[in-house]
């Protein structure tokens, strides 16, 4: 289809000079008298490949008429029209946004040229902002399958977790519970201080897997029924490297790996096995050791019966600055008891549906 020009001038003998050079050259034009006349030919709903404008016009001049246009037909360029002793003017509505300027009296061959250049720029401009659409839109869909996988991976790693804590579950049979409280009420502590759902999950695989390395200790240290010796209680002692060497060389794991390795040590710098203190020790651990406590202390034992909620806050609380970090316990302690009572009962879901935010 041949391109569209819209041909504004005051004078009817100059638009019809310059519309018959365009249309023997195969384009269609459209003549306007006034700047308020192309106006009202754009806002009607024509669509121009190109606007060529006088620049001197009674009631609304091409300066006045390119800035009403530039923004709301960006794809139309604009060719002024003008007079020698109007050149500086001419060059002003360049900066302001017109392609190009004539200076009358032209030939056809000038005419032509110019158009033909403006068209060209068009063409070239619209074609590339349709291929950076296309582009994103590329982008977005390989992004898309990217993040399809990732999830896919994801979740194939989540069931190796939890198949992981399952053979441990076969050895120790008080551990499967214990886990996925533990794993559960770490989760609700870091939704209620507000961390982000990423760092989230990668705190709940670091609970999950936190006794994952007790898969290395022998069953009769393991499954002793009895108080353990000295030195069987050093053995056991290993099970938080023993898990952190499983699972440090898997990148989707750092950050669990790191929890499971620190989730012994103890705020005040004496817990095992290097000591860590304070912001040393990484936040996942430093939640989880909370977590971990109030469901020893509320879950029956062999030694023991289970404690009440209270007990378990207040034995925390006891220990706030030397076992816990004290700002978490602040916020464990403002934690109403209903949601351990509810976590309690959903102690069978997998872990998965907390930590990737089905509950949160």
């Amino acid at each position: 289809m041949p391109d569209r020009i819209l041909v504004v001038d005051d004078e009817e003998p100059i638009r019809e000079i310059v519309a018959q050079m365009l249309g023997t050259a195969g384009y269609l034009c459209k003549q306007a008298g006034s700047g308020m006349e192309a106006l009202a030919v754009l806002t009607s709903g024509e669509e121009f490949e190109l606007m060529l404008s006088d620049l001197m016009m009674a009631d609304l001049d091409g300066i006045g008429l390119l800035e009403r246009t530039k923004e709301k037909y960006p794809d139309m360029p604009v060719v002024m029209v003008t007079a020698v002793h109007d050149i500086s003017v001419a060059l002003a509505a360049i900066r302001n946004g017109a392609y190009d300027y004539l200076l009358k009296p032209f030939e056809r061959e000038q005419l032509l040229n110019t158009v033909s250049r403006a068209l060209e720029n068009r063409r070239l401009k619209v074609e590339n902002r349709t291929y950076q659409t296309n582009l994103e839109s590329l982008v977005k869909a390989r992004t898309d399958q990217l993040q399809a996988a990732y999830r896919d991976l994801e979740k194939s790693y989540d069931i190796t977790i939890e198949a992981l804590v399952d053979a441990l579950d076969a050895r120790d049979s008080e551990t499967g519970g214990h886990t996925r409280r533990v794993t559960l009420y770490t989760i609700a502590i870091a939704q209620a201080m507000g961390l982000p759902r990423e760092q989230i999950a990668g705190i709940a695989r670091g609970a999950f897997l936190h006794d994952i390395g007790k898969i290395k200790i022998p069953d009769s240290i393991l499954r002793k029924p009895g108080k353990l010796e000295p030195e069987e209680m050093e053995v056991m002692k290993e099970h938080a490297y023993h898990g952190y060497q499983m699972l440090k060389k898997i990148p989707f794991l750092a950050e669990a790996a790191e929890i499971v390795y620190s989730h012994q040590e103890r705020f005040d710098g004496t817990g095992y096995p290097r000591q860590l203190k304070g912001a040393e020790i990484p936040l996942g651990a430093r939640i989880f050791s909370i977590a971990d406590t109030f469901d020893a202390i509320t879950s029956d034992r062999p030694y023991r019966r289970k404690q009440s909620n209270e007990a378990a806050k207040q034995e925390i609380t006891v220990w706030s600055g030397k076992q816990f970090d004290p700002e978490i316990v602040r916020v464990f302690l403002e934690m109403p008891d209903a949601i351990w009572d509810d976590l309690r009962r959903e102690e069978g879901q997998t872990y998965r549906a907390y930590s990737t935010g089905a509950k949160g």
